[in-house]
């Protein structure tokens, strides 16, 4: 079968007006919950969308961290690709790919840095291995092979066997505070749901329905 017949019908729910809150968080955390609730795959999973001085695009996935009225939260290395085109251009998009549900979220905005308190809660929170390979790995450098990788992670955990790691000043947390959500519901015979609010400057936020 040729990819360009591959098709299928949407029809697991639809998003209707009356189904839009006031604000885009309320609903997002709904969508979120029952993501969740129905066991699929790295709930929290978002393609997050960065721009490099050159105007080039990349994308990367990375885990949702945490989610409030103030934006969307997700830690990296600050020598990464993503940290480094952020601090060049702050504007950034990300994604939630809920395809199991037959929906996805789409944010657009700017970040924010998180403080050191917030980095420091977040990455103490974390699996003492989890600390370790934050260490262990130059995010987005070459290196010539995973073994080189592997005696670094094994020495780091020989290292702080029996003590605590400090706070690492190259890795840290980023906050997405978005200027548009859109929340798209896929339909039968592509004829899919899709709302997309807007923020408005006294923090408001207007909905409007768009074609498919």
């Amino acid at each position: 079968m040729a990819i360009s017949d591959m098709r299928r019908q949407y029809s697991k729910g639809t998003l209707d007006e009356s189904d839009i809150t006031a604000n885009p968080f309320s609903l997002f955390d709904q969508w979120l919950k029952e993501a969740i609730d129905a066991g699929i795959p790295d709930p929290t999973a978002m393609t997050v969308a960065t721009v490099d001085a050159s105007g080039q695009p990349s994308q990367r996935i990375v885990l949702l961290k945490d989610v409030s009225q103030a934006g969307f939260v997700f830690f990296t290395n600050l020598g990464s690709r993503k940290a480094q085109e952020l601090s060049v251009n702050p504007k950034v998009s990300c994604h939630f790919p809920w395809f199991f549900m037959e929906r996805q979220v789409r944010v657009c905005g700017s970040v924010e840095k998180l403080s050191v308190s917030e980095n420091a809660s977040y990455f103490f929170s974390r699996p003492k291995d989890s600390q370790l390979a934050a260490y262990a790995s130059k995010q987005s450098k070459p290196i010539s092979n995973k073994a080189l990788l592997l005696t670094q992670f094994k020495q780091l955990k020989e290292k702080f066997a029996n003590k605590d790691l400090p706070i690492p000043d190259f890795w840290g947390g980023f906050r997405i505070v978005p200027h548009q959500i859109e929340f798209w519901q896929g339909g039968e015979d592509r004829l899919h749901d899709r709302f997309e609010y807007n923020k408005q400057d006294d923090g408001s936020w207007v909905t409007q329905r768009l074609m498919p």
